[in-house]
């Protein structure tokens, strides 16, 4: 694992060791993978983890040849806790800012859950310049509040109950999370205990107000006017098993709404696929990017 360094003066807009700080002084970390010169992809995590989460996705890819790079959400793992900015569009600007410095053109952006969200969003406010591809992963778009245009949402008490574990508890709330996040609570599962403690470790790394603003970020945004702006390779990757974010108000919504977007539902798949099912993700990812 990187040994962060963190910056010892604020450079706006500067890199400095795993570090790089925003234009409101916010620092993110990130990790940069692979050999400099390979083709760029870049991922975005859910909540409330960190870029931990994408690790099995970036060993492998970088050992395909690929630069992979994965930051911190402000507020989540080694970045900063600013009290504010937690949001969609600071996510998505934090997003377009890190790319800007590492100067990434033409990258592969991949998002799951919130990050999935992250990714929309960054496409809508700055444009595919430099995007070559998106894939969104058990992600969050178009939205997932139950609104007037969105009757099979879910309700509000559903993300007012998730604030109350959090902000009751959050400790133990988020280990019985980790069991319905990876499907360990399905019949016959077989249960990873350190997957759960990994998940419990991201989530407490994170700061409290940026988890709790971020659950309001990661179900009331509603992404359909950033979807219409997609205008690349789009792959939308969900499992039909998803607890966390369901299959039909998520992802078969957003492939009406990305323009060619590419639609592909994994039977019996949890919303921690990328960890679970790890090899067939990695395998679906590659041949998506190599195409």
């Amino acid at each position: 694992m990187d040994t962060p360094t963190r910056p010892t003066t604020a450079q706006t807009g500067k890199i400095a060791g795993s570090y790089l700080t925003t234009r409101d002084g916010t620092q993110l970390y990130f990790k940069d993978w692979g050999p400099k010169d390979g083709k760029p992809i870049v991922f975005s995590h859910g909540w409330p983890l960190s870029s931990d989460a994408w690790e099995d996705q970036m060993l492998f890819l970088s050992e395909q040849g690929y630069r992979t790079i994965a930051h911190d959400r402000r507020g989540h793992g080694r970045s900063s806790q600013p009290w504010a900015g937690h949001d969609m569009d600071t996510y998505a600007d934090d997003l377009a800012e890190l790319t800007a410095a590492l100067d990434l053109g033409k990258a592969v952006h991949i998002g799951h859950s919130t990050g999935g969200g992250e990714v929309t969003r960054y496409i809508g406010r700055h444009g595919t310049s430099r995007v070559a591809k998106a894939v969104l992963i058990g992600a969050v778009p178009p939205i997932m509040l139950k609104t007037d245009w969105h009757p099979n949402g879910l309700p509000l008490d559903v993300f007012d109950g998730i604030r109350a574990g959090v902000r009751g508890d959050r400790s133990t709330f988020f280990r019985e999370l980790s069991m319905a996040f990876y499907g360990f609570n399905r019949p016959g599962a077989k249960v990873s205990e350190g997957l759960r403690e990994g998940f419990w470790m991201q989530g407490m790394m994170g700061g409290l107000k940026a988890e709790l603003d971020c659950i309001k970020a990661f179900s009331e945004t509603d992404f359909r006017a950033d979807l219409a702006r997609f205008d690349v390779p789009t792959l939308v990757m969900h499992g039909d098993d998803d607890q966390i974010v369901p299959l039909d108000g998520s992802a078969k919504l957003t492939v009406t709404l990305a323009r060619g977007a590419e639609l592909k539902v994994y039977p019996g798949f949890s919303h921690g696929m990328c960890s679970v099912n790890k090899d067939v993700i990695n395998r679906d990812l590659l041949a998506f990017i190599q195409r």
